[in-house]
């Protein structure tokens, strides 16, 4: 490995579609930093500080090539009013929707972000690893994209329902979240981030339909990315991307991040030149991988994706599972370095089998 050539430069290569001295890697730790620090969840999740120093030490620990600035998904929530409910030994989640119709949403005042705890913590984190990393690793910020973020302030069904049976309301909804989308991840830019994370679950082929999909999301992608003043990996968050992966370039994001239950070489293919393509390792069998199975995903991976540059390789959810033990992580690294130096000829004759 190139030591001269910092992860920044290296995923700043391959998002370029060229190749770098190597795959580039992203684990994407979140609960990880409280065991890092010895804390429980809820204590980690107390002070920005926490992340910081949790991120900072598992990049030298594992020498992945990003920093992530990301505490929770509800934490966005809590910008509304919701509760957040904190648990052992897995993500915080919401409590009870914060409104039981959309009405109640678009009567109140737009969130602040810079404002409201815990979001204004995560600001702070991001500038204090932005003053500790100098620019060695990319900074990846996060937010729930317009489409997806009704589910936590509303519940599934209640926004499913709102889809069906009052598109017109459905759509000002929308318009009032991209605005709060817009200013949440401009803030976190501003901060000292690099990129967005655009999380948006709800868009995928697993909870949606195409026709959903471009009657609901597509305009209100493309309008908010188009306002986020930083590029923008669109993830579909395990979801299956299928047919709506065609859209995506239209929504002017610079990265797709697919699940496992897409075809990553034919997405590669599609894509190549156009968008950058990360995946797609299963975090939740990686819960349960032998050292030499992760260096099979790894190898499946990069043989996928890797020639030609443009691929980052990351898990598919955006957030590596609490269990997961360093074993495995020490894995995938060692794996992702020995096999993903470039040029990749090896992959010329891989067989997977």
């Amino acid at each position: 490995m190139n030591e001269a050539v910092t992860s920044l430069q290296r995923v700043l290569t391959a998002l370029g579609h060229q190749e770098p001295d190597r795959v580039p890697v992203f684990l994407l730790f979140t609960m990880h930093g409280a065991k890092e620090l010895g804390l429980s969840l809820s204590e980690y999740y107390a002070n920005p500080m926490n992340l910081v120093e949790a991120q900072l030490r598992l990049a030298q620990k594992f020498g992945h090539d990003c920093l992530y600035a990301f505490w929770y998904a509800a934490s966005e929530a809590t910008a509304f009013g919701c509760e957040v409910i904190f648990y052992k030994d897995c993500p915080p989640n919401v409590g009870a929707p914060v409104a039981r119709q959309s009405i109640d949403l678009l009567s109140r005042p737009l969130p602040d972000p810079t404002a409201v705890s815990p979001l204004k913590d995560t600001l702070e984190a991001i500038h204090l690893l932005a003053e500790r990393n100098q620019g060695r690793r990319p900074i990846i910020g996060v937010v729930m994209a317009p489409f997806s973020l009704p589910i936590m302030l509303l519940g599934l069904e209640r926004w499913i329902t709102l889809l069906y049976e009052e598109p017109p309301v459905a759509h000002r909804l929308l318009a009032y979240l991209s605005d709060f989308c817009v200013a949440w991840a401009n803030a976190q830019l501003a901060a000292g981030a690099h990129a967005i994370a655009f999380f948006d679950p709800m868009a995928s082929a697993t909870m949606t339909t195409l026709e959903q999909f471009q009657t609901f999301d597509l305009e209100v992608a493309r309008s908010t990315i188009a306002r986020i003043k930083g590029p923008c990996a669109y993830h579909f968050a395990s979801g299956r991307a299928g047919p709506v992966l065609n859209l995506v370039p239209q929504t002017g994001a610079a990265a797709v991040v697919v699940g496992v239950q897409d075809d990553l070489k034919a997405v590669k293919t599609s894509l190549q030149g156009r968008l950058g393509v990360m995946g797609t390792l299963n975090g939740i069998e990686m819960v349960r991988w032998t050292p030499e199975e992760a260096e099979a995903a790894v190898k499946a991976c990069l043989a996928a994706a890797g020639p030609g540059g443009g691929f980052i390789l990351t898990d598919q959810h955006g957030e590596i599972p609490f269990y997961v033990p360093d074993e495995t992580l020490f894995a995938i690294i060692d794996a992702a370095q020995r096999w993903g130096q470039y040029p990749l000829e090896w992959t010329r004759k891989y067989d997977p089998a």
